[in-house]
């Protein structure tokens, strides 16, 4: 009953993509701010809209270095290691929690202004679809079947009846 379940080669070439997209997204992001001196995250959360005191404290003076070394960081290895297929349960994890750090600065919640958000669909927006995708990525895991963690995976043992 607690049989491994196999996909056919098109949803596992799907799952795969969708992981490997979003990875790109994570790698990319990461290393433009890494490689822009003047980024910082302060202005963005210095224009939250929901929780407002908690995100101004993010941007204080004392916490923003801090806060934009763990963002840059955390974007760079949830990215690579959904590119390269290796730890990505872990990275999933992180990177679904950074969308909802995203997605709360600036909720598309009706009655709150948009902000500096790339726009919204009332409720719904990029930050929160991206999530929910990466909550797919970490319940069906495709690392075994293209990615390092293959290099890893316990071979099924095929014992032989006579």
């Amino acid at each position: 009953m607690n049989q491994p379940t196999r996909f056919s080669t098109w949803q596992t070439f799907g799952l795969v993509l969708m992981r490997l997209l979003i990875g790109w997204h994570f790698l990319y992001e990461g290393v433009t701010k890494l490689y822009s001196p003047s980024w910082t995250a302060k202005g963005y959360l210095m224009s939250a809209t929901y929780m407002q005191s908690f995100f101004q404290w993010m941007a204080g003076d004392s916490m923003i270095s801090i806060i934009d070394t763990l963002n840059i960081g955390a974007l760079l290895v949830v990215g690579v290691c959904l590119i390269i297929g290796f730890k990505t349960r872990f990275a999933s994890v992180i990177g679904i929690g950074l969308l909802l750090f995203y997605f709360l600065a600036h909720p598309p919640f009706p009655g709150y202004p948009q902000g500096v958000t790339e726009g919204s669909y009332w409720m719904i927006n990029k930050n929160l679809i991206e999530a929910a995708a990466l909550l797919v990525v970490f319940l069906f895991p495709t690392s075994t079947s293209f990615g390092l963690e293959r290099l890893f995976a316990k071979k099924e043992i095929q014992s032989s009846t006579t």
